[in-house]
C-alpha cells in the first residue's frame, strides 16, 4: 500500500464559462498548465453554467460575466448557495468597481480581469480556493482612492480603524498599511486587534466581506 505521504493531491477542478470558444481554449490551456488544476468542462450560456455546475460539482467556476444568453451576474448568489466549497472566479472584461462590489458581495471569491496575466489569474484562483478574496489590483487601487470622511464608521469602529479596515480589504500587508497611513507597525497592529474585536471578524476574507457589506470601499471624499 503507497505511504499517503507520497499520494499526489488530486488536481481541483475547474469548469470554464465564457462564450467565446477561442477564450475558452486559451483559458483552458492557461489553467491546466498551472500545477494542481484541471478543466472539467466547459459552457458558454448562464443555463449551461448552472447545470453543469450542478451536475459535476467543481472546486472551481471561472466565470464570464457576459455569456451568450444574457449576464451571469444575477446567478452568482444562487451558483454560491448551492455550492459554498466551490470557488467562483470572475474573469471580465468590465473593469467596473459597482459590478466587483455585487459580485463578491453576492459570493465570488475573486474578480479579474481578462487583461491580467496569468499570473494574476493563478494567485486569484489560489487565493479563492484557499478560502481568501482577490480583487484585481486596478480596481482595488481606484477604489483606495474615494472614501466619505463625514460618515460614521459601523460598530463603534474608530476614522482610523474604519481606515486601516479599507487598507486590509484592499490587500495591503500591515507594513504596506503602515506606510500609506504613515503609522508604526505596531500601531497598525493593534488597530487591527481593535476591528476584530469590534466587527467579530478575524480571517482576512471575513474582514473583506464586512468591509464589503458596509461600504467602505466605495465611499466618496468630500
Amino acid at each position: 500500500m503507497p505511504d499517503p505521504a507520497t499520494v499526489p493531491a488530486p488536481d481541483r477542478t475547474v469548469l470554464i464559462a465564457d462564450d467565446h470558444v477561442v477564450v475558452r481554449r486559451g483559458l483552458q490551456m492557461l489553467v491546466e498548465s498551472t500545477p494542481g488544476l484541471s478543466v472539467i468542462a466547459e459552457a458558454g450560456t448562464v443555463a449551461e453554467t448552472v447545470r453543469k455546475t450542478r451536475a459535476l460539482h467543481p472546486d472551481v467556476l471561472l466565470l464570464d460575466l457576459s455569456l451568450a444568453d444574457g449576464s451571469a451576474l444575477p446567478v452568482v448568489r444562487e451558483l454560491a448557495t448551492d455550492a459554498p466549497d466551490m470557488a467562483i472566479v470572475v474573469l471580465t472584461m468590465q473593469d467596473d468597481t459597482a459590478l466587483a462590489r455585487r459580485a463578491l458581495q453576492d459570493g465570488a471569491r475573486a474578480y479579474v480581469l481578462k487583461e491580467a496575466a496569468g499570473e494574476d489569474l493563478a494567485r486569484a484562483i489560489d487565493d479563492a480556493t484557499g478560502g481568501r478574496v482577490y480583487l484585481d489590483p486596478r480596481l482595488g487601487a481606484r477604489m483606495a482612492l474615494v472614501r466619505d470622511v463625514d460618515a460614521e464608521p459601523p460598530d463603534g469602529l474608530s476614522r482610523r480603524e474604519a481606515e486601516v479596515l479599507r487598507q486590509i480589504a484592499l490587500g495591503l500587508t500591515n507594513a504596506e498599511i503602515g506606510v500609506a497611513l504613515h503609522l508604526s507597525r505596531r500601531t497598525v497592529e493593534s488597530h487591527r486587534t481593535n476591528i476584530q474585536r469590534k466587527t467579530g471578524r478575524s480571517s482576512r476574507a471575513e474582514l473583506v466581506r464586512y468591509a464589503l457589506d458596509h461600504g467602505l470601499l466605495d465611499r466618496e471624499r468630500h
